[in-house]
């Protein structure tokens, strides 16, 4: 077996058929279906389930994907170190990103980098915070800028760069707008807007405000931290978003003795071996 039948297999399975793996990996549909019969062939088993047009593993092709993930992040490690031994910073830089951070921290950073270093191949994904830290421990991303996690995985390495204070807002018309300050009990009793129940962010508002203790109320919930600044502007209930998204269009509530911040930063496998292209973006984010 080879690299390419590992990277058909990865991609259908990532992409749930042959068809959009194909697409993914800019082969025709009959390329990708070679490279997966030739690999059933070697193993003497089917790896793939078709089920119209869906692909979904045999328990053979279980027991291969994280074998076949490991061989290509080796794969990648020994290009890796072929390229540092270059000293080139050129290659591809497979980053993963949240939304908020690529749309109000990242901009300035992407364009030094990309006029500093225009033999990179940026490949920039946007994604959830924990799919992030997921892509990295899995080695589908190099590196991950998000938020940090509580609980950092002991096979990853993280870094803050950035402060990110948080703030309660409501509407302008929101009964809340017009208190100074309020308890946690009064703001639970009001509709909420937040992000998803796994996501960082609405685990540090859950422990900082203990609001494990109250039955929310929650009409709305999206990850898209400027979805819930609008929703919450037209007055359908409060949410938390960074102080640094705070305008005219809502008001902030104060909740005494209450400080909400987020750690952003990024992430990087502790065995991988990092690129060239990898070391100048840290170094790069190190010195804002």
């Amino acid at each position: 077996m080879d690299e390419s039948q590992l990277k058909a297999f990865v991609a259908i399975n990532k992409h749930g058929s042959f068809t959009a793996a194909a697409n993914s990996l800019h082969l025709t549909q009959p390329a990708i279906s070679k490279r997966i019969a030739t690999l059933e062939l070697q193993l003497g088993s089917p790896l793939f389930d078709r089920i119209g047009r869906t692909a979904r593993l045999t328990d053979t092709g279980d027991k291969l994907l994280p074998l076949a993930e490991n061989m290509l992040t080796s794969f990648s490690n020994l290009r890796k170190t072929a390229d540092n031994m270059k000293l080139q910073v050129s290659g591809k830089l497979s980053l993963g990103t949240s939304h908020h951070i690529g749309l109000h921290r990242l901009p300035p950073v992407l364009r030094q980098y990309t006029n500093q270093y225009p033999e990179v191949e940026l490949a920039l994904h946007f994604v959830d915070s924990e799919d992030g830290v997921q892509g990295v421990e899995r080695g589908l991303l190099e590196m991950a800028i998000i938020t940090l996690p509580a609980n950092t995985p002991k096979s990853l390495s993280a870094t803050q760069i950035w402060d990110d204070p948080l703030a309660l807002v409501v509407g302008k018309m929101h009964k809340l707008a017009r208190k100074d300050s309020i308890t946690v009990e009064e703001l639970a009793k009001h509709e909420a807007i937040l992000p998803g129940a796994n996501t960082y962010t609405r685990a540090l508002l859950e422990e900082k405000l203990a609001l494990t203790g109250y039955k929310l109320r929650i009409g709305l919930s999206t990850n898209f931290l400027e979805t819930n600044k609008m929703m919450a502007s037209i007055g359908l209930g409060w949410t938390i978003i960074p102080e640094s998204m705070l305008d005219e269009t809502v008001v902030k509530i104060g909740i005494k003795n209450i400080d909400l911040r987020r750690k952003l930063g990024y992430v990087t496998h502790n065995d991988m071996t990092l690129s060239n292209a990898t070391k100048a973006m840290i170094e790069l984010l190190e010195s804002i």
